[in-house]
C-alpha cells in the first residue's frame, strides 16, 4: 500500500519566451499594463501590488503584477513573460489555468508579441506521514555508493535530464522529514495550457508511483 504524504509547499512556474523580442513593450507599457490589469478585474487586482522592474539588462526589465490572495504573480518584459502560483494544487488547477490564459491572452492582444517555447516547472515539498524520507528515497541510491561508508545515509539527491525534461529529487531544505521534487518540461508554442497541466500531472503520478507514495486527500 502506498505511503501517504502531504504537500505543504508547492510552486507552479511557466516561462513563455517570445519568438522575437518586443521593443515596444517597455515604451508602451502603460497601455499594455492597463489592459492586463483590467483583464484581472474578476480577481480584484490592486495598483499597490505592481512593481516596475528597472534594474538589470534590458531583457530583464518589465512589470510584475501580483494577486496576493491567490499567491499568483505575472511578469512581462521585452523577451518573455512568466506566470507563477504558490501553493498550486490540482484542486485549483482550473482557476490557475483560467487566470494564466486571461493575462497571457491580454498581453498578446495588446502587445502583438508571438509566443514561442514554454518552460514549465512544478516543484513541491512532500512530507511522509509515517516513515522517514530517507527510507522512501533509499532505493534510488546505487549499492556502490551506499558501500562507501558503513554509517546510515542522512540524505540523497537524484537529477535526471532528457532533451526537454528534467526531474529532481532531494531531501527538502524547507520541511523536516521532507522530499523535494521538481518536475520540468519544455513545450512548443502550440501546446495548450491544459496539455501542459495534464503532462505535469502525469509526471507527478509516475514519480509518486515509482516512490510508492500517494497524496493524502483527507
Amino acid at each position: 500500500m502506498p505511503e501517504l504524504v502531504t504537500i505543504p509547499i508547492s510552486l507552479f512556474d511557466l516561462v513563455i519566451d517570445y519568438e522575437h523580442p518586443s521593443f515596444r513593450i517597455l515604451p508602451d507599457r502603460g497601455t499594455i499594463l492597463q489592459g492586463v490589469f483590467d483583464s484581472l478585474n474578476p480577481w480584484e487586482p490592486s495598483i499597490e501590488d505592481m512593481e516596475f522592474v528597472t534594474n538589470g539588462k534590458p531583457s530583464e526589465q518589465g512589470i510584475e503584477m501580483r494577486l496576493p490572495k491567490k499567491g499568483i504573480s505575472f511578469y512581462f518584459g521585452p523577451a518573455l513573460c512568466r506566470f507563477r502560483r504558490e501553493n498550486a494544487d490540482w484542486h485549483s488547477a482550473d482557476e490557475t489555468l483560467s487566470i494564466l490564459d486571461t493575462v497571457v491572452s491580454s498581453l498578446v492582444n495588446l502587445s502583438g508579441v508571438k509566443t514561442g517555447r514554454q518552460s514549465a516547472t512544478f516543484s513541491m515539498h512532500v512530507q511522509p506521514r509515517n516513515v522517514s524520507f530517507v527510507e522512501i528515497l533509499r532505493p534510488l541510491v546505487a549499492e556502490q555508493l551506499v558501500a562507501l561508508q558503513a554509517s546510515p545515509i542522512t540524505t540523497m539527491a537524484a537529477v535526471l535530464k532528457w532533451k526537454d525534461r528534467r526531474v529532481t529529487l532531494d531531501g527538502s531544505g524547507s520541511l523536516a522529514n521532507g522530499i523535494f521534487l521538481r518536475l520540468e518540461r519544455v513545450f512548443p508554442s502550440s501546446a495548450t495550457y491544459s496539455e501542459i497541466a495534464e503532462q505535469l500531472r502525469n509526471d507527478q503520478t509516475a514519480v509518486f508511483d515509482m516512490l510508492g507514495i500517494q497524496e493524502d486527500q483527507g
